[in-house]
């Protein structure tokens, strides 16, 4: 199994391979999940102080935010897909 990884911005990687899900932290059920991850120490800050725009969630239930958009995470992780096939 290839270790794929995902440029979240500011020079931050996850594995693309651990990536369940990549949202917008607008609803209140994504700030929820956010609020209890930081409870529970599960939460991931990859912003640099600034705005939350996307939040990626593991398959180990870590949380992790990042300061660029969700369709650029996302593309991101496409395009790395696509070239490694």
């Amino acid at each position: 199994m290839d270790i794929k990884l995902i440029n979240i911005g500011f020079g931050n990687i996850v594995s693309a391979n651990r990536v369940v899900a990549i949202v917008s932290p607008e609803s209140a059920p994504i700030k929820r999940i956010i609020s209890d991850a930081r409870e529970s120490g599960r939460l991931i800050d990859a912003t640099y102080g600034r705005r939350t725009r996307a939040v990626i969630i593991t398959d180990s239930s870590h949380v992790v935010l990042s300061a660029i958009q969700p369709e650029t995470v996302a593309n991101r992780f496409v395009v790395s897909k696509e070239s490694l096939d």
